[in-house]
C-alpha cells in the first residue's frame, strides 16, 4: 500500500522543521551550504524537466486526447471541449510543472532575501524535488510507467483544496464529450 504523497510531505516537513530548529542558520558556511543545496536542487529539477521535454518531442505522439475541460471555478462559464493530441497536451502539463516551480522559486527568494526566513530552504529543498518524481509526466518518460490508469491522459484534477479551485475534475466520458462537441463552446484545438 502506498502512503498518499500530501502525507509523506507533512511527515517530512514536520521532520525538517525538527532539524531546522538545529541547525547553526547564523553560521555563514551552513547558510551558504543550505543556499546551494537549494540551488542544486532547483538545478535537478530543472534538468528533469528538460529531459522529460526532450522525450516528449522524440516520442511525437499524435494520439487524439479528447475531454471536456471544468470551468473555473464562480466563472459562470460552460464547460470547454479539448480536441489535443498527447503530445501538446503532455508539453502543456511540462509548461504548468515549469511556472510552478518557478513560483516556488520566486516566493521562496522573497521570503528568504526580503523576509529574512532561512528555515523553508532545507525544506523546500526536498518537497520540489520529490514532487517532481511524483508527476505524471516524469512518471512516463523518465520513470518509463505506462500511461493507463491514472497516468492516462488527461490527467485527473488534483485532489483537495487546488482541485477544487480548477473547478473539478475533467470529463472523457463519451456523453459528455458529444455534449460538449454539439454545445459549440470553446472547441481548443491544438495540433
Amino acid at each position: 500500500m502506498a502512503i498518499n504523497p500530501q502525507v509523506t510531505n507533512l511527515i517530512i516537513i514536520l521532520g525538517f522543521m525538527q532539524i531546522s530548529k538545529k541547525v547553526p542558520f547564523d553560521d555563514p558556511n551552513v547558510l551558504n551550504g543550505v543556499r546551494a543545496l537549494y540551488v542544486l536542487s532547483n538545478i535537478i529539477i530543472a534538468g528533469i524537466y528538460f529531459y522529460v521535454q526532450q522525450q516528449i518531442n522524440k516520442k511525437n505522439d499524435m494520439t487524439v486526447v479528447k475531454y471536456v475541460e471544468p470551468a473555473p471555478m464562480g466563472s459562470g462559464e460552460e464547460p470547454k471541449f479539448v480536441a489535443t493530441t498527447v503530445k501538446a497536451y503532455d508539453l502543456q502539463q511540462l509548461k504548468a510543472a515549469y511556472k510552478a516551480q518557478l513560483m516556488g522559486v520566486g516566493m521562496m527568494a522573497f521570503m528568504h532575501f526580503y523576509m529574512k526566513y532561512t528555515n523553508p530552504l532545507l525544506i523546500q529543498s526536498i518537497i520540489p524535488l520529490k514532487g517532481a518524481f511524483e508527476g505524471n509526466l516524469v512518471k512516463i518518460h523518465l520513470l518509463g510507467q505506462p500511461a493507463t490508469g491514472d497516468l492516462q491522459r488527461p490527467f485527473k484534477a488534483a485532489g483537495g483544496f487546488m482541485g477544487a479551485m480548477q473547478g473539478g475534475e475533467v470529463k472523457t466520458d463519451k456523453k459528455s464529450i458529444e455534449a460538449a462537441e454539439r454545445a459549440g463552446r470553446g472547441g481548443v484545438k491544438d495540433e
